[in-house]
């Protein structure tokens, strides 16, 4: 008599389950949304006016503990510049899709992108 911790079936299921993990991810997590149209930036609570992300600009947000700068280029936004001592806002990279959301915590400053097919239903924070 054999003792294995896994039967034949134990066995198929795992191997569809680990084959099926990348459709699942490409269906319900891998989804990019549409291209962002507006940022919304939000400072210690109130939020500006929305910007065109089709105008490339760099702009100054004056936060909590300094000045933020985000740059506007190609259809996308990103924090080149922040008071923080961590830097995420920074490394976070370029945001181009509707949904996606960047934020300098110490700063109180966020950006939230927006266009005709966001990728989530809705956003709190």
């Amino acid at each position: 008599m054999t003792s294995s911790l896994l039967t034949r079936s134990d066995w198929l299921l795992l191997i569809a389950s680990v084959a099926l993990l990348p459709w699942l991810y490409g269906s319900f997590w891998g989804s990019t949304g549409g291209m962002g149209e507006e940022v919304h930036i939000m400072v210690d609570g109130r939020e500006l006016p929305p910007i065109s992300l089709s105008k490339d600009q760099t702009l100054t947000i004056q936060g909590s503990i300094g000045p933020s700068v985000l740059e506007v280029a190609n259809h996308g936004i990103r924090f080149i510049s922040s008071p923080c001592q961590g830097k995420q806002c920074i490394h976070s990279g370029w945001h181009t899709h509707a949904g996606e959301f960047a934020a300098c915590l110490p700063n109180r400053v966020a950006l939230l992108i927006t266009g005709r097919e966001s990728r989530y239903d809705t956003f709190n924070y």
